[in-house]
Protein backbone atom coordinates (compact mmCIF):
# COMPACT_ATOMS: atom_id res chain seq x y z
CA UNK A 1 0.00 0.00 0.00
CA UNK A 2 1.36 3.50 -1.05
CA UNK A 3 1.91 6.26 1.12
CA UNK A 4 2.48 9.98 0.24
CA UNK A 5 4.99 11.88 1.87
CA UNK A 6 4.94 15.92 1.14
CA UNK A 7 7.29 18.20 2.88
CA UNK A 8 9.43 20.61 1.61
CA UNK A 9 11.79 19.77 4.55
CA UNK A 10 14.32 16.53 4.29
CA UNK A 11 14.74 15.99 7.58
CA UNK A 12 11.15 16.25 8.52
CA UNK A 13 10.27 14.51 5.99
CA UNK A 14 12.74 11.67 6.78
CA UNK A 15 11.22 11.42 10.27
CA UNK A 16 7.91 10.98 9.18
CA UNK A 17 8.53 8.75 6.62
CA UNK A 18 10.69 6.48 9.31
CA UNK A 19 7.71 6.92 11.99
CA UNK A 20 5.47 5.37 8.97
CA UNK A 21 7.38 2.72 8.32
CA UNK A 22 7.68 1.53 11.89
CA UNK A 23 3.94 1.16 11.75
CA UNK A 24 3.68 -1.58 9.52
CA UNK A 25 4.51 -2.42 5.95
CA UNK A 26 3.75 0.57 3.12
CA UNK A 27 5.43 1.80 0.17
CA UNK A 28 6.31 5.53 0.76
CA UNK A 29 7.04 7.29 -1.78
CA UNK A 30 7.75 11.40 -1.01
CA UNK A 31 7.50 14.38 -2.76
CA UNK A 32 9.64 17.56 -2.27
CA UNK A 33 6.87 19.31 -2.34
CA UNK A 34 3.44 20.25 -3.64
CA UNK A 35 4.06 21.23 -7.03
CA UNK A 36 6.03 17.51 -6.53
CA UNK A 37 3.24 15.67 -5.37
CA UNK A 38 0.78 17.28 -7.44
CA UNK A 39 2.56 16.17 -10.39
CA UNK A 40 2.68 12.52 -9.50
CA UNK A 41 -0.48 12.43 -8.75
CA UNK A 42 -1.01 13.60 -12.60
CA UNK A 43 1.23 10.60 -13.84
CA UNK A 44 -0.89 8.54 -11.93
CA UNK A 45 0.07 7.91 -8.61
CA UNK A 46 -2.57 6.48 -6.42
CA UNK A 47 -1.89 6.25 -2.54
CA UNK A 48 -3.93 5.00 -0.34
CA UNK A 49 -3.45 8.19 1.74
CA UNK A 50 -1.16 11.68 1.70
CA UNK A 51 0.48 13.40 4.53
CA UNK A 52 1.63 16.75 3.48
CA UNK A 53 3.44 19.85 5.52
CA UNK A 54 1.20 22.88 5.60
CA UNK A 55 3.64 25.66 4.17
CA UNK A 56 5.55 24.58 1.72
CA UNK A 57 6.86 27.01 -1.63
CA UNK A 58 5.40 26.34 -5.41
CA UNK A 59 2.47 24.61 -3.96
CA UNK A 60 1.04 24.92 -0.57
CA UNK A 61 -1.09 21.87 1.48
CA UNK A 62 -3.60 23.64 1.12
CA UNK A 63 -3.52 24.55 -2.27
CA UNK A 64 -2.57 20.66 -2.84
CA UNK A 65 -5.59 19.46 -0.58
CA UNK A 66 -7.70 21.79 -2.56
CA UNK A 67 -6.35 20.33 -5.59
CA UNK A 68 -7.04 16.72 -4.57
CA UNK A 69 -10.62 17.12 -3.73
CA UNK A 70 -11.51 18.34 -7.10
CA UNK A 71 -10.09 15.85 -8.75
CA UNK A 72 -12.65 12.50 -9.54
CA UNK A 73 -10.02 10.01 -8.81
CA UNK A 74 -8.11 11.64 -5.81
CA UNK A 75 -11.10 13.01 -3.73
CA UNK A 76 -11.71 10.19 -1.63
CA UNK A 77 -7.78 9.90 -0.77
CA UNK A 78 -7.54 10.30 3.03
CA UNK A 79 -5.43 13.75 3.05
CA UNK A 80 -3.70 14.36 6.13
CA UNK A 81 -1.95 17.72 7.18
CA UNK A 82 1.62 18.48 8.68
CA UNK A 83 1.69 21.12 11.07
CA UNK A 84 2.91 23.07 13.47
CA UNK A 85 1.08 24.25 16.45
CA UNK A 86 -0.04 27.83 15.81
CA UNK A 87 -1.42 27.04 12.63
CA UNK A 88 -5.05 26.35 14.04
CA UNK A 89 -7.07 28.85 11.77
CA UNK A 90 -5.41 27.18 8.87
CA UNK A 91 -6.15 23.42 10.32
CA UNK A 92 -9.13 24.77 10.51
CA UNK A 93 -10.13 25.86 7.27
CA UNK A 94 -8.20 22.70 5.62
CA UNK A 95 -10.93 21.09 8.08
CA UNK A 96 -13.31 22.72 6.08
CA UNK A 97 -11.90 21.89 2.73
CA UNK A 98 -11.81 18.40 3.48
CA UNK A 99 -8.80 17.56 5.48
CA UNK A 100 -8.76 13.87 7.27
CA UNK A 101 -7.14 15.30 9.78
CA UNK A 102 -3.21 16.72 10.65
CA UNK A 103 -0.57 15.92 13.39
CA UNK A 104 1.82 18.72 14.86
CA UNK A 105 5.40 18.69 14.60
CA UNK A 106 7.47 17.69 16.57
CA UNK A 107 6.16 13.86 15.50
CA UNK A 108 5.14 11.34 17.58
CA UNK A 109 4.30 7.95 16.40
CA UNK A 110 1.42 7.14 18.22
CA UNK A 111 -0.12 10.43 15.77
CA UNK A 112 1.17 8.81 13.03
CA UNK A 113 -0.24 5.75 13.96
CA UNK A 114 -4.05 6.68 14.36
CA UNK A 115 -4.36 7.45 10.85
CA UNK A 116 -2.89 4.63 9.80
CA UNK A 117 -4.94 1.90 11.93
CA UNK A 118 -7.57 1.28 8.81
CA UNK A 119 -4.85 0.43 6.46
CA UNK A 120 -3.43 -2.02 9.56
CA UNK A 121 -4.96 -5.71 10.27
CA UNK A 122 -7.54 -4.87 12.93
CA UNK A 123 -7.13 -8.60 14.35
CA UNK A 124 -3.34 -7.91 14.99
CA UNK A 125 -4.13 -4.53 16.51
CA UNK A 126 -5.86 -5.90 18.89
CA UNK A 127 -8.65 -2.92 18.92
CA UNK A 128 -12.58 -2.95 18.23
CA UNK A 129 -14.06 -0.34 17.21
CA UNK A 130 -17.82 -0.29 18.46
CA UNK A 131 -19.68 2.57 17.86
CA UNK A 132 -23.27 3.24 16.38
CA UNK A 133 -23.82 2.60 12.40
CA UNK A 134 -22.97 5.88 10.81
CA UNK A 135 -26.72 5.45 9.57
CA UNK A 136 -28.32 5.73 12.65
CA UNK A 137 -26.35 8.29 13.71
CA UNK A 138 -27.63 10.51 10.87
CA UNK A 139 -31.21 10.02 11.69
CA UNK A 140 -30.26 10.29 15.58
CA UNK A 141 -28.84 13.57 14.95
CA UNK A 142 -31.39 14.42 12.36
CA UNK A 143 -28.24 15.36 9.69
CA UNK A 144 -26.50 14.15 6.18
CA UNK A 145 -23.45 12.61 5.89
CA UNK A 146 -21.47 15.61 5.25
CA UNK A 147 -22.05 17.55 8.50
CA UNK A 148 -21.16 14.03 10.18
CA UNK A 149 -17.89 14.54 8.50
CA UNK A 150 -17.69 17.95 9.73
CA UNK A 151 -18.46 16.91 12.85
CA UNK A 152 -16.25 13.65 13.24
CA UNK A 153 -13.00 15.84 11.99
CA UNK A 154 -13.96 18.78 14.19
CA UNK A 155 -14.00 15.94 17.02
CA UNK A 156 -10.44 14.68 16.10
CA UNK A 157 -8.85 17.95 16.01
CA UNK A 158 -10.52 18.57 19.63
CA UNK A 159 -9.12 15.37 20.83
CA UNK A 160 -5.30 16.45 19.19
CA UNK A 161 -5.25 19.48 20.97
CA UNK A 162 -7.06 17.83 24.52
CA UNK A 163 -4.18 15.44 24.28
CA UNK A 164 -0.93 17.76 24.71
CA UNK A 165 -3.57 20.29 27.31
CA UNK A 166 -4.88 17.55 29.23
CA UNK A 167 -0.47 16.46 29.23
CA UNK A 168 0.04 19.91 31.48
CA UNK A 169 -2.61 20.00 33.21
CA UNK A 170 -1.66 16.73 34.54
CA UNK A 171 2.18 18.00 34.38
CA UNK A 172 0.93 20.81 37.38
CA UNK A 173 -1.26 18.10 38.82
CA UNK A 174 -4.33 19.63 38.53
CA UNK A 175 -6.60 16.07 38.55
CA UNK A 176 -9.68 17.47 38.75
CA UNK A 177 -9.22 19.68 36.16
CA UNK A 178 -8.18 16.39 33.65
CA UNK A 179 -10.98 15.10 34.57
CA UNK A 180 -13.44 17.77 33.46
CA UNK A 181 -11.72 18.12 30.06
CA UNK A 182 -11.86 14.33 29.71
CA UNK A 183 -15.72 14.01 30.70
CA UNK A 184 -16.46 16.78 28.06
CA UNK A 185 -14.75 14.13 26.06
CA UNK A 186 -17.03 11.38 26.89
CA UNK A 187 -20.18 13.84 25.95
CA UNK A 188 -18.46 14.50 22.42
CA UNK A 189 -18.20 10.11 22.04
CA UNK A 190 -21.76 9.59 23.23
CA UNK A 191 -23.42 12.54 20.67
CA UNK A 192 -21.46 10.89 17.61
CA UNK A 193 -22.69 6.84 19.07
CA UNK A 194 -19.20 6.03 19.47
CA UNK A 195 -19.77 3.59 22.09
CA UNK A 196 -16.28 1.60 22.92
CA UNK A 197 -14.27 5.24 22.52
CA UNK A 198 -17.21 6.85 25.17
CA UNK A 199 -16.85 3.47 27.28
CA UNK A 200 -12.56 3.91 27.08
CA UNK A 201 -13.25 7.54 28.66
CA UNK A 202 -15.46 6.32 31.39
CA UNK A 203 -13.13 3.30 32.30
CA UNK A 204 -10.54 5.57 34.49
CA UNK A 205 -11.17 5.09 38.50
CA UNK A 206 -11.15 7.42 41.47
CA UNK A 207 -7.56 6.46 41.49
CA UNK A 208 -4.88 9.29 40.24
CA UNK A 209 -4.97 9.70 36.65
CA UNK A 210 -1.42 9.19 34.86
CA UNK A 211 -0.57 11.01 31.90
CA UNK A 212 0.30 7.36 29.85
CA UNK A 213 -3.04 6.12 30.85
CA UNK A 214 -4.65 9.16 29.27
CA UNK A 215 -2.72 9.46 26.56
CA UNK A 216 -3.25 5.82 25.49
CA UNK A 217 -6.84 6.21 25.70
CA UNK A 218 -6.94 9.07 23.76
CA UNK A 219 -4.87 7.50 21.05
CA UNK A 220 -7.47 4.52 20.97
CA UNK A 221 -10.71 7.50 20.69
CA UNK A 222 -8.46 9.04 17.75
CA UNK A 223 -8.44 5.94 16.45
CA UNK A 224 -12.05 5.38 16.71
CA UNK A 225 -13.28 8.57 15.31
CA UNK A 226 -11.00 7.96 11.94
CA UNK A 227 -12.61 4.78 11.88
CA UNK A 228 -15.76 6.01 12.07
CA UNK A 229 -15.52 8.99 9.56
CA UNK A 230 -14.01 6.18 7.01
CA UNK A 231 -17.73 4.51 7.35
CA UNK A 232 -19.50 7.34 6.88
CA UNK A 233 -17.26 8.02 3.67
CA UNK A 234 -17.36 4.95 2.44
CA UNK A 235 -21.36 4.71 2.50
CA UNK A 236 -21.29 8.24 0.75
CA UNK A 237 -19.41 7.00 -1.62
Amino acid sequence: MKVLVVDDDVVSRMVLMHLIDSCGSFDIVEAEDGADAWQQLEDGLRPAICFCDLRMPRLSGIELLQRVKGHAELNSMPFVLVTSANDKETVLEATRAGAAGYIVKPFQAEQVRVHLVDFLDQAASGYEHLAETPADTLRRLGINGERLIVYLTGFQNQLTAAATDLEAVLAKGDQQDARVRLERLHAGCVTLGLHGAAAALKSFTAERLSNEQVQAVLSDVVRAVIHQAGLVRQEAG
